[in-house]
């Protein structure tokens, strides 16, 4: 089978897509051959070796954290999911190919109505806004929530979240993407300087909580509106969170996968604009995140 993997850290060129051997489903897993595979900032991040000092490697890496497809072998044990299912989840370094084995557990049924494109995009944003809001204190009717890079994967999100729960949401974005934010019934905020003035102007009463999900310039801004350092949290950068006392968030939550695909499968939660490239351009895939602006999500193609 197919998988994307990198012999050393670097740019997108250092993507490979290699023959690699198919993975058996063992006993409470499910074989899925994968029909689209997230690209998030984290894998970005990984590619470029932002985790190298708390992640020793181990070459060839593979990469890729969320998928959609369809359950080709079963385990032993399995009752849940059985051959020709369409589901969805998280595995870990491995969704860049054309199988993934998954422990059946932390695997969800996908929405008839959900696009393959959309599905494959779901779990590791959707998990990580849904766990990452939680973490920050579970925002709610009243309050006023600051996100970064709102209009991205995990920040499209999470907005959604929020005003489920009756939050105000300020999200930061660039103008091009400010209806989009709109839609989803966010209050858009320009990136760049004065940003600190410019959400104070749009909160009077205060901010009650940030979520950044972009990393950089996020940090100061939000330490600068946010009192409360526990109601602070980055999915991107963990050392500026140990440096400022303030939270890395985000993880897997398969509870909250199913939640999400339910309310995705009403309506009730719209996921993002979603880009697509075959797996053979992976590396254009990468470019495209790593411009740190991207509306929606890019997705990998792969069957």
């Amino acid at each position: 089978m197919r998988a994307v993997v990198i012999d050393e850290y670097g740019g997108p060129e250092v993507l490979r897509v290699v023959e690699v051997a198919e993975p058996v489903a063992g006993a409470g897993q499910v074989r899925v051959r994968v029909r689209s595979a997230g690209v998030n900032p984290v894998d970005v991040k990984q590619r470029e070796g932002f985790f190298a000092a708390v992640a020793r490697a181990r070459f060839p890496l593979r990469l890729g954290n969320e998928y959609a497809g369809t359950v080709d072998q079963v385990g032993d044990g399995v009752r849940d999911f059985a051959v020709g299912d369409d589901v969805l989840g998280s595995a870990t370094g491995q969704c860049y190919a054309d199988l993934v084995v998954i422990e059946a557990a932390d695997v969800v049924a996908k929405p008839a109505s959900l696009s393959w494109d959309a599905a494959g995009g779901l779990p590791a944003v959707g998990q990580t806004a849904y766990t990452a809001l939680e973490q920050i204190g579970g925002v709610g009717d009243g309050e006023t929530l600051l996100v970064h890079a709102a209009a991205g994967g995990v920040g499209t999100v999470a907005v959604q979240i929020a005003r489920l729960r009756g939050a105000t949401v300020i999200g930061t974005a660039s103008e091009g993407n400010h209806d989009y934010l709109r839609s989803l019934g966010a209050v858009p905020v320009a990136y760049g300087p004065g940003l600190v003035d410019r959400v104070r102007a749009l909160a009077p009463g205060g901010v009650d909580a940030a979520l950044d999900a972009v990393g950089g310039d996020a940090t100061a801004v939000s330490l600068a509106l946010v009192a409360d350092r526990h109601r602070i949290g980055t999915t991107i950068d963990a050392a500026a969170a140990e440096t400022h006392g303030f939270l890395r968030v985000g993880g897997r939550t398969t509870p909250g996968l199913r939640q999400l695909a339910e309310w995705c499968g009403t309506g009730a939660v719209v996921l993002p604009s979603v880009t697509g490239y075959p797996l053979d351009q992976v590396a254009a895939a990468h470019r495209h995140v790593g411009t740190g602006h991207t509306r929606g999500k890019v997705v990998l193609r792969v069957g």
